[in-house]
């Protein structure tokens, strides 16, 4: 429960920050806007045409009389409309990430530069990346495309159907939804889109506590539009400490061998992880490890401790020699 109020707090967060940053929230905007425009010239052509599909797609009913010829065919242009719809919204925000690509990962990096950090991205050109967003969209894609079919067969189960699987649908696309959002964060970071999946799954409550929220705003007319700069200021903001809990540094590096750091001295009072860092005396009262200088006052396990005392950890001072045997 509590990250499922973490991940609606990221949001607050990412909209906050757009706020307080007008020029960013605008330049945001312009991907959206271009998407927006797209998808209304589609859905527009596909009104227009929608009369002529029905009749493509349902010859059987040629010859059939009034009104269940007409009756038919508005109920496919209907649902074939509807599916479109819901085919936008969930599409959308993978084709606005790839259209906006360099936007988008503009923004992220202001956001972590103001959180004081923004880990160099991998040295790729510009079509590079913009074919690896694409790519991993896709795959994101069609996994969220297989539990939808999933969902779809179990929507016809009675009761449970209209009840409870349409909220499962909800947090699955809000999970998928964090996923593509996360996306530009993550591949600044060089994080492949599997690992990005098992990090979010993870922190599922998170990922679905920041995501299922703008599914359900996406659903209203150009909120979308309005939402998506703040949208990806609050996934960059929820990967920094996903990356940091995770694999990656405490700075979100990455979570490579290179973006991890080896382990420091400890706090003052405490031992450090497997033993005291290299030359560094172990903490008062214990046994340093071979080769390591002692506390101070105290000796190595095995050598005499000051004033004639054992060392801790150690048998005392090591016995004298047996005497030779001496015949008579």
């Amino acid at each position: 429960m509590r990250d499922l109020v973490a991940g609606m707090r990221y949001l607050g967060k990412g909209q906050r920050w757009v706020a307080g940053h007008g020029r960013w929230w605008g330049f945001g905007l312009i991907p959206a806007l271009i998407t927006l425009v797209l998808y209304g010239a589609v859905l527009t052509v596909l009104a227009i045409w929608s009369g002529d599909i029905a009749a493509w797609a349902t010859p059987f009913a040629d010859d059939w009389g009034s009104p269940w010829q007409g009756l038919l065919r508005g109920v496919f242009v209907a649902l074939l409309f509807a599916g479109a719809l819901m085919l936008s919204v969930l599409t959308f925000t993978a084709v606005t990430l790839v259209i906006g690509d360099p936007f988008y990962e503009s923004l992220s990096e202001q956001v972590e530069k103001s959180e004081g950090h923004c880990p160099p991205g991998p040295d790729r050109p510009l079509w590079q990346e913009i074919w690896i967003a694409l790519r991993d969209s896709v795959h994101v894609l069609l996994r969220a495309a297989g539990f939808g079919v999933l969902l779809f067969a179990l929507g016809f189960l009675p009761f449970i159907g209209q009840t409870v699987i349409p909220v499962i649908a909800f947090c699955v696309n809000g999970f998928f939804l964090a996923v593509e959002l996360t996306s530009v964060a993550m591949q600044r970071r060089d994080i492949p889109v599997t690992e990005r999946l098992r990090l979010l799954r993870g922190r599922k409550a998170l990922a679905v506590g920041f995501g299922t929220p703008i599914v359900l705003l996406f659903l209203i007319p150009f909120i979308a539009v309005l939402l998506m700069p703040g949208a990806v200021a609050g996934a960059t903001l929820l990967v920094r400490d996903l990356v940091a809990d995770g694999d990656g540094d405490g700075d979100g590096d990455g979570d490579g061998d290179e973006g991890r750091r080896e382990p420091e001295g400890a706090p003052y009072g405490q031992a450090a992880p497997y033993g005291p860092t290299p030359g560094q005396a172990a903490p008062y009262g214990q046994a340093a490890p071979y080769g390591q200088p002692a506390p101070y006052g105290q000796a190595a396990p095995g050598q005499p401790g000051p004033y004639g005392q054992p060392a801790p950890g150690g048998f005392g001072p090591a016995p004298a020699p047996y005497p030779p045997h001496q015949g008579h």
